[in-house]
């Protein structure tokens, strides 16, 4: 029975260790590298703001149609948040800034980020960017 319990511990204890190895958290400063797709859901129905592509520490895009022309750096902190070190798109052109961009890594769902953006007239929309 003991050696039983015993096989039985290291079993979970390898799972354990399995899990926590796979799981993704923000330690390196990075996104993963990918496609992110990017929505806003307005007016009862999700609106395509093109895609963000990430390697390493720069992005591209976001582009709709084509191909981005230059890429840009960005750096992440430790608590998610993405600061990005070039334009944008439509997300910093004709009056537009951002607010804010979150990142969520939490191993269950595919990684992706939430961009805050502040309008000319002062309202805010918020769209997700998940990877594909």
């Amino acid at each position: 029975m003991a050696f039983l319990i015993s096989r039985i511990f290291i079993g979970i204890l390898l799972l354990a260790t399995a899990t926590g190895a796979a799981r993704a958290d923000f330690s390196d400063g990075k996104m993963p590298d990918g496609t992110y797709h990017c929505e806003v859901y307005l007016l009862g129905m999700f609106l395509n703001l093109g895609d963000i592509t990430i390697k390493g520490n720069v992005y591209t895009g976001p582009v709709t149609f084509g191909k981005a022309q230059q890429g840009y750096n960005y750096q992440m902190d430790a608590n998610g948040v993405i600061s990005w070190l070039g334009p944008l798109g439509g997300y910093t052109a004709g009056g537009n800034s951002l607010s804010l961009t979150q990142a969520t890594l939490d191993g269950q769902t595919p990684p992706s980020f939430d961009i805050i953006m502040k309008q000319p007239d002062g309202a805010f929309t918020a769209s997700t960017c998940t990877k594909n």
